[in-house]
């Protein structure tokens, strides 16, 4: 009945340890959680544990020996300073050392007295057990194979201890356990392994993608890499603090990771959006700019200006009429200087910007009226009503039309996203990727969410959206805007209910804006803030005061 209670108590450390190496997700402490078992079920001093590398060599991955208080690798912090183990030196297998012998040959190798031990190099343990005081007896190597009995690594144990502290040497239940443990680790570390390069692989793809989008356009180069590093700022800012509204968000690594992937996603959609409206430098712009195309009809109705005015002046000579000579070459010359005024005007206008007034998109309507001929002799308008329709287009360079077509990204966005089978944790990427163009009050798209329909993620990505592309330098139709200039056009939208209020403090509380500058603005964009200057914001010491 003792044997069997002993049996049935070993059973249950062997199902708890199992438990516990396939739950840990962090290799350091799954290395560690496996020395410590293994020491602990054979009562051994010390041991160590060894991975094989690709290079065929056993790398030290953890180091321990209690009765010596040394602990090296792992999480410790502390280097493991001993060279790797080739299995192989000149081509030939390296049998003179237990560990690399244990490998090579797939088999535990169970040593009474290592100093007694032959066919085997111990120079280097006796060299540490000088050093150190300690005395290296009893030794249990046992290769790590996991289910598909690959061997991916060795567990040595050293010095088995009885119940008095003698060192005694590892008997065969005492083996039996370790080759049990062994196996179980190898499994949980092949699996943790396969875990770790499934994500390096997922997370590649992903910034592979985004990498793609961004190279697609040379006007928003990097869009897709700086959103996922000013959205992780912000919320590490929201996380951190401890008072106000947003007091009680937090995040552990889970939720890091999962906001961290939605921001690298926030944009696949634009795979979608074809590249001459997500290029549109100009207003006339489509694959080319027509600019050039509307020169031609300037240039040809000047031709036609000329061809008139030599004869009126040839006419005028026949007749010798002076007079109406000089009266046509004046007419011609005033038609050249309107002409320039003109071309002028449609050049300027075509490059867009931040208003166009009514003034100016009558100007254009009158400029489109003139006439020119074309091949076919055929009287044509100089601007066709398209033309006019994008040369009149208020703010930007693109007709709601194309607009449309760029916004439909995040409705792209979203069904690409909603489409894929992630898994729990990262079950919210789809929700915060697909709110960074959503308003507090309910009025931007796609879905019109209200602020308290969004996340504190989604709303946060929505306010690293905006910053990014205001201060951008690579847009086509502007600059890069000034701290300054950002913060306030912010501001104006803190009061319009378009951002959310409490996170745009704290954007502004915590230096989120200045330290995004420092990384990623030119030195020109970053001035000096007026923090009491900002509409809708009012700095923490006259928050206090009031």
């Amino acid at each position: 009945m003792v044997n069997q209670a002993v049996s049935d108590d070993l059973i249950e450390q062997l199902c708890a340890i199992g438990i516990s190496l396939s739950s840990e997700r962090d290799t350091d402490r799954l290395v560690e959680t496996i020395l410590r078992s293994a020491k602990g079920l054979t009562s051994a001093d010390g041991g160590s544990v060894y991975s094989l590398t690709e290079d065929q060599q056993l790398k030290f991955e953890l180091v321990s020996t209690d009765s010596l208080g040394l602990s090296m690798g792992g999480t410790t912090g502390i280097e493991i300073r001993f060279a790797p183990l080739p299995l192989y030196t000149d081509g030939k297998p390296n049998l003179n050392m237990v560990v690399t012998s244990s490998v090579l040959n797939e088999e535990t190798i169970n040593i009474t007295d290592a100093y007694h031990a032959a066919g085997y190099d111990f120079s280097g343990t006796k060299k540490f057990d000088e050093k150190t005081g300690y005395r290296t007896k009893s030794l249990l190597a046992v290769p790590m194979k996991n289910h598909e009995n690959d061997i991916i690594g060795v567990l040595q144990l050293i010095n088995a201890q009885n119940a008095a502290g003698e060192v005694v040497p590892f008997s065969a239940e005492a083996q039996r356990l370790a080759e049990s443990l062994a196996s179980q680790a190898a499994v949980a570390l092949t699996n943790k392994r396969l875990i770790d390069d499934l994500k390096t692989l997922f997370e590649s793809f992903i910034q592979l993608i985004a990498g793609a989008i961004d190279d697609k356009s040379p006007y928003t180069g990097g869009h897709c890499r700086r959103v996922p590093e000013l959205t992780m700022m912000l919320a590490e800012a929201v996380s951190a603090t401890q008072s106000g509204p947003l007091a009680d968000f937090s995040m552990d690594d889970k939720d890091r990771y999962e906001l961290h992937i939605a921001g690298w996603l926030h944009d696949c959609g634009k795979v979608t959006t074809p590249e001459y409206v997500m290029d549109k430098a100009t207003k006339l712009e489509t694959i080319y700019d027509r600019i050039n195309e509307v020169d031609t009809r300037f240039i040809i109705i000047a031709r036609e200006a000329e061809v008139a005015c030599c004869k009126e002046r040839l006419v005028a000579l026949e007749r010798r009429d002076a007079q109406a000579a000089a009266e046509a070459q004046a007419r011609y010359e005033q038609t050249l200087e309107q002409l320039a005024a003109d071309r002028a005007r449609v050049h300027s206008t075509n490059v867009g910007g931040e208003f166009m007034s009514d003034e100016a998109k009558a100007e254009i309507e009158k400029i489109a009226a003139r006439t020119w001929t074309d091949a076919d002799g055929v009287e044509q308008p100089l601007l066709s009503e398209e033309e006019v329709y994008n040369l009149s287009i208020r703010r930007g360079t693109l007709t709601s039309e194309e607009r449309q077509v760029i916004n439909n990204h995040i409705v792209a966005t979203i069904k690409m996203l909603e489409s894929l089978p992630f898994p729990k944790h990262l079950q919210r990427v789809p929700e915060y990727a697909g709110g960074h163009h959503e308003r507090m009050d309910g009025n931007g798209y796609p879905k019109g969410l209200t602020r308290e329909q969004m996340s504190v993620p989604a709303r946060v990505m929505a306010i690293a959206d905006i910053f990014e592309a205001l201060t951008a330098q690579d847009r086509p139709y502007k600059r890069g805007k000034t701290l300054t200039e950002c913060l306030q056009i912010m501001g104006r939208m803190r009061l319009d209910n378009h951002i959310d209020p409490d996170l745009f403090d704290i954007f502004i509380d915590r230096g989120v804006y200045r330290a995004y500058a420092d990384m990623f603005m030119d030195a020109e964009q970053i001035d000096d803030v007026d923090l009491y200057k900002i509409p809708g914001y009012t700095p923490p010491d006259m928050r206090q005061a009031g």
